[in-house]
């Protein structure tokens, strides 16, 4: 473990040491509406795959190709991932670092919940520092070849840090709430773990975005306008009830139009990437945004 830390040191002292660009302009001319092929617009006897051919037939044979190619990438890289994962999970095992860890967490950890806190901790900075050349690879190398990342290295692992601190503090502190449940559930301990599971999705879907989210963009509120407008609409025709619009600036980061349904009751909101804002016009905004709320509606998170 001892190889291990001045690694992540000096990962964190390069992080401190960059900075990224913010996008400053968030409201402009919105360009004319959005065009749908012919055999895309909705119609009696609508054809779902002859209107994915004509919204594909928008598309250049390049632009086609590229798409398959990060796409269909995409799906080997899940697998390369879970081999991955399996190789760190060996090298943990047979070289006995995963054992050095326990006797070292139980020596220090006098109580068994802090020491499973403390291997938690260990266990996370392990992982993380195996799966740093994977990381690379798959969180800048790729999306840079794509033309789909604006972060600069530093400005990456900047980000990575962030994640990883967030990651030791929640991890921790849940595992040893987990393993404490398992040792008084007994034979129940399978009822223990789903029903913790469930409570604990519910928490992370109300802590996120008002808490970890804000660590990597800024959100600032949606201004009024059309865009607001259309976007409350929408919201209130399909039954989610905030009227909390935010944008962010995700183009520090990425190329890629976005936006989000987040958070549950009294803390959903409604998140707009500000690539979305400035490159496409309301009538896209709202097909986005359609797409977005869909998930929310139909419960797909959970």
């Amino acid at each position: 473990m001892k190889a291990l830390l001045p690694i992540l040191c000096s990962l964190l002292l390069i992080c401190a040491s960059c900075d990224t660009a913010v996008a400053d302009t968030i409201v402009r001319d919105l360009p004319p509406g959005l065009h749908v092929p012919a055999s895309a617009q909705p119609r009696p006897g609508f054809d779902i795959e002859r209107a994915t051919e004509a919204w594909l037939g928008l598309l250049t044979p390049e632009q086609r190709a590229l798409s398959d190619a990060y796409f269909e990438g995409g799906y080997w890289l899940k697998l390369w991932s879970l081999l991955y994962g399996l190789g760190v999970m060996a090298i943990l095992l047979w070289t006995g670092l995963s054992r050095r860890m326990r006797d070292f967490a139980e020596g220090v950890g006098r109580r068994p919940w802090l020491a499973v806190a403390i291997y938690g901790g260990f266990f996370i900075l392990a992982t993380f520092v195996l799966d740093l050349p994977l990381s690379i690879y798959r969180g800048f190398v790729r999306e840079h070849q794509y033309g789909l990342s604006n972060l600069s290295f530093p400005g990456w692992l900047r980000e990575e840090a962030i994640g990883l601190a967030v990651t030791l503090v929640i991890g921790s502190v849940v595992l040893s709430v987990f393993y404490a449940g398992l040792r008084r559930a007994g034979h129940r301990w399978w009822v223990w773990a789903t029903g913790f599971a469930f409570v604990f999705t519910l928490l992370l879907d109300l802590v996120y975005p008002v808490f970890v989210a804000p660590l990597f963009n800024d959100y600032k509120p949606l201004p009024e306008g059309p865009v607001r407008e259309a976007v409350l609409s929408l919201a209130r025709a399909n039954e989610i009830p905030t009227d909390h619009l935010e944008w962010f600036d995700a183009s520090k980061q990425t190329t890629r139009i976005s936006a989000n349904v987040s958070g549950l009751g009294n803390v959903a909101r409604i998140n707009l990437n500000d690539n979305l804002l400035n490159k496409t016009s309301l009538p896209e905004i709202r097909a986005v945004l359609g797409h977005e709320m869909g998930h929310y509606v139909l419960n797909h998170p959970f």
